[in-house]
C-alpha cells in the first residue's frame, strides 16, 4: 500500500517558499510521527510538502505520477483552503486515493470539515494508533466508521519523529547563536493553564494532563541526531516544557552528562521564570539561550480577561531574570484583544519598551476555532474573520470590530522604537543570509 502525507501550510506565504523564513521552515512534527509510525507498521510513506511544489499544477502532477492508495492531509484551521483545494484535485486526478483528513482543525471543527463527502475519513485528536488500525482495516477490505476519534498513544513507545519526510536542517532559527543543522524536538504534549485564547482547544485534543516522553527518551532521539546530522542548535518546541521541575532538572543534568553543548531555546511563562529563578539559572548554565515567553499584554485587567493566569509584573521581573542570565527573550504579545482600550494597548507598549526584549513577535489577536475567546467573539458579534486564511497572524488584516487598527499599527511599531532591534536584526542577518532570503521581524511559527 502506497501512503503519502501532504503539509498544505502555503496559506499567506504560498508555493515555492520553503526556506524563505522561520515560519516557512518549521517541520511538521505530527506527520513525521504520523510516518514514523506508518513505516515501522510496514507502509511506504512519502511527503508532499506545497512550500516545496511550484503551483497547483505541479501538485496535480505528483498526485498522478504517484497515483497514492492512501493520502492524509494534516490541517490547522488557516490551511483549510489549500487543503480543501489538495482534496479537489486529488480526487480529479486520482478518485481511488482514499483521503484522510485530521489535525487541528477537523479536531475541533469536525462538523464542518465532514460536510465534504470528498473526504473519506476524518481522524480527530491524536493520529498516530488509529491512522495505523484505519491502513489495515482499509487493506482488509474493511469499512470503518468515517469519523475515528483518535487514541493517546503512551509517548515513548512511540518511533521517533521521521524527520526525512521534511530537509530542515539546513535552516537555523533566524536568531543569533542559533547555527545550522538545527532541530527541533517534541517531548510531551498539552498544556496546564487555562489561556481563554487557546484553551479548551488544546485540551480537546491533547486531554486535561500534560504527558511527557522521559527523559532517557528524549536523550535517545537527541544522541541519534546527533550522530546523523551533528545539530548545532535546538529548540524543544512544546507549550509548557519548563513547568515540571524535576523533569527540567533532570534534562539539563543528563544533557550535560551525554556531552551536549549545543545552545537551546524552549517557550516558558513569565510567572514561571520568577518563581523559578533557580531552574532558570540551570538552564541557562546547561545551554539555554532563547526563551520564547507569552507576555501577551502589559495591563493586568487584560491579562486577567484572557485567564492568562500571571500578572503584569511578572513579565518585567522574568525580562530581569533573563538578562541576568544571559537568556535571550523572544516577546509574543498581542494587540487588539476584545474589550482592550487604548490606554491598556500603550501600557503593552510601555511594557516592551521597558523589557527591551531581543526578538518581537508582535500579533494582532485572531479568533481561532476551539477557545473560548472565540466563542466570546461569536457570540458578541465581534468576529471580522472572513475567510479561513485570516486565521493566520497577519497584521495588515482586521480581526475584530471595533477596534481602531490604524492606532495599532502604530502601537506595534512604537513598542519597537528605541531599540536596537533593527541593529541586532541586520547583523544577524549578515551572518545568515545564504540560509534564508529573508526574515519576517514580527512573525513566530504558525
Amino acid at each position: 500500500m502506497k501512503v503519502v502525507l501532504i503539509y498544505p501550510g502555503i496559506s499567506g506565504i504560498g508555493f515555492n517558499s520553503y526556506g524563505r523564513g522561520m515560519e516557512e521552515s518549521w517541520i511538521n512534527h505530527g506527520l513525521c510521527s504520523i510516518s514514523a509510525s506508518a513505516k515501522k507498521a510496514g507502509y511506504s510513506v512519502e511527503l508532499i510538502d506545497l512550500r516545496c511544489l511550484k503551483d497547483w499544477q505541479d501538485f496535480s502532477g505528483i498526485i498522478n505520477e504517484k497515483k497514492p492508495d492512501v493520502i492524509g492531509i494534516t490541517m490547522m484551521s488557516v490551511d483549510y483552503n489549500p487543503a480543501m483545494k489538495c482534496v479537489d484535485i486529488i480526487k480529479e486526478v486520482n478518485s481511488n486515493s482514499i483521503i484522510v483528513l485530521g489535525g487541528q482543525h477537523p479536531s475541533l471543527m469536525t462538523k464542518e470539515v465532514s460536510a465534504n463527502k470528498k473526504i473519506d475519513y476524518i481522524i480527530t485528536r491524536e493520529g498516530e494508533i488509529s491512522f495505523i488500525e484505519l491502513l489495515k482495516d482499509i487493506e482488509k477490505g474493511a469499512k470503518p466508521v468515517r469519523i475515528i476519534e483518535g487514541k493517546m498513544p503512551e509517548l515513548d513507545a512511540l518511533p521517533f519523529a521521521d524527520r526525512e519526510l521534511f530537509r530542515d536542517m539546513e535552516y537555523p532559527l533566524p536568531v543569533e547563536g542559533f547555527e545550522p543543522p538545527f532541530v527541533t524536538i517534541i517531548a510531551g504534549r498539552g498544556c496546564i493553564y487555562n489561556c481563554k485564547f487557546c484553551q479548551p482547544a488544546e485540551r480537546s485534543i491533547f486531554g486535561k494532563k500534560v504527558r511527557r516522553r522521559s527523559v532517557d527518551n528524549v536523550i535517545e532521539e537527541l544522541n541519534i541526531l546527533r550522530e546523523k546530522y551533528n545539530f548545532k542548535s535546538l529548540m524543544i518546541h512544546d507549550d509548557c516544557i519548563t513547568e515540571d521541575r524535576k523533569w527540567m532538572t533532570e534534562f539539563c543534568d543528563k544533557y550535560k552528562r551525554n556531552g551536549f553543548s549545543q545552545p537551546f531555546a524552549c517557550q516558558s511563562r513569565a510567572d514561571f521564570i520568577c518563581y523559578h529563578e533557580d531552574i532558570v539559572k540551570v538552564m541557562a548554565e546547561t545551554g539555554l539561550k532563547l526563551f520564547f515567553i507569552g507576555l501577551e499584554s502589559g495591563s493586568q485587567r487584560v491579562l486577567n480577561f484572557l485567564r492568562k493566569g500571571t500578572k503584569a509584573e511578572h513579565n518585567y521581573k522574568a525580562a530581569e531574570i533573563c538578562h541576568k542570565y544571559g537568556v535571550k527573550i523572544w516577546a509574543n504579545y498581542m494587540f487588539g484583544i476584545p474589550t482592550e482600550t487604548k490606554e491598556e494597548v500603550m501600557d503593552t507598549v510601555k511594557m516592551i519598551k521597558k523589557i527591551r526584549p531581543d526578538h518581537y513577535s508582535a500579533a494582532f489577536y485572531t479568533p481561532h476555532p476551539g477557545s473560548d475567546l472565540y466563542d466570546y467573539c461569536i457570540e458578541n458579534d465581534l468576529s471580522l474573520i472572513k475567510s479561513h486564511d485570516s486565521y493566520r497572524r497577519n497584521p495588515t488584516e482586521a480581526k475584530i470590530k471595533g477596534v481602531d487598527y490604524e492606532f495599532l499599527h502604530w502601537a506595534m511599531q512604537e513598542s519597537m522604537t528605541g531599540q536596537k532591534r533593527l541593529l541586532s536584526f541586520i547583523k544577524h542577518r549578515v551572518k545568515t543570509i545564504k540560509y534564508f532570503p529573508y526574515y519576517t521581524l514580527l512573525w513566530s511559527k504558525r
